[in-house]
């Protein structure tokens, strides 16, 4: 029903930088929110960030507010997550989600159980 792909991974020293872009195809209309989750080997399944389509600033996790940023754009169908200030701790796979459930703020966006439409990943890695 929707269809998400990401890119932009790659390796980046620390401090550096690095844009991820995911670009959702099909029934993109039915869905309230984008986000991002991480995964590092060895541990779960991270909250990065998300945002609605409706616009905002979105809502990132603590991990990586101050230093990472979300936006989209509706036109394109896309969601970026712009990562600076990239510490060897952000090396994970990225994955871009998209959410058809209706959240009030942010709060369950913040779970993954509230995505239903994920893309394959894309890795980062920050080398010290």
């Amino acid at each position: 029903q929707v269809q998400l792909v990401e890119s932009g991974g790659g390796l980046v020293q620390a401090g550096g930088s690095l844009r991820l872009s995911c670009a959702a195809s099909g029934r993109t209309f039915s869905t309230y929110a984008m986000g991002w989750f991480r995964q590092a080997p060895g541990k779960e399944r991270e909250f990065v960030a998300a945002i609605r389509w409706s616009g905002g600033n979105g809502y990132l996790a603590d991990s990586v507010k101050g230093r990472f940023t979300i936006s989209g754009n509706n036109a394109k169908n896309s969601v970026y997550l712009q990562m600076n200030s990239l510490k060897p701790e952000d090396t994970a796979v990225y994955y871009c989600a998209a959410s058809d459930r209706y959240c009030s703020g942010y709060g369950c966006y913040q779970e993954g159980k509230e995505y239903g439409y994920w893309g394959q990943g894309t890795q980062v890695t920050v080398s010290s």
